[in-house]
């Protein structure tokens, strides 16, 4: 057990350590980047509606094949009560990243008047951007 604490707590600093080399990174905004922005924008708004079913259309095949809608509504309200509830959003900067995913990230302010700064991979699938993953962390800038 403490292998595995130790392996996630190893997962955790990289990614925490990729969100501050992405935040230092980003760059404007370009087409493809602000229609990829657009359905991250859309999927928050469903949440703030509590309506799950719709957010859940905005999932990648990957995370669909993972979760079903309600353990995605779980796994959502469980780890990520800012963006199940969030007050605003802005989004930051984008990258492109070496096969067409786009990164993009967002500062986010839950109701709970907690902020995060979040870095979301977004692929292309059908003719749309579809949301992969998500990274957050505690924000404490002045822009969130």
């Amino acid at each position: 057990m403490l292998w595995t604490s130790w392996r996630t707590f190893v997962v955790w600093l990289f990614a925490l350590s990729a969100l501050a080399a992405f935040a230092a990174s980003a760059q404007p905004l370009d087409a493809d980047a602000e229609a990829a922005g657009r359905v991250v924008m859309q999927q928050l708004e469903a949440f703030r509606r509590d309506d799950f079913s719709t957010a859940y259309t905005f999932a990648s095949v990957t995370i669909r094949a993972m979760f079903d809608p309600t353990h995605f509504e779980q796994m959502v309200r469980g780890g990520y009560p800012e963006i199940a509830h969030s007050a605003s959003a802005t989004i930051a900067g984008s990258r492109r990243g070496d096969a067409g995913e786009i990164y993009l990230l967002v500062r986010i302010v839950g109701d709970n008047g907690q902020a995060i700064a979040a870095v979301y991979e977004l692929v292309s699938e059908n003719g749309g951007w579809r949301i992969n993953s998500v990274v957050t962390r505690p924000d404490d800038s002045e822009k969130a």
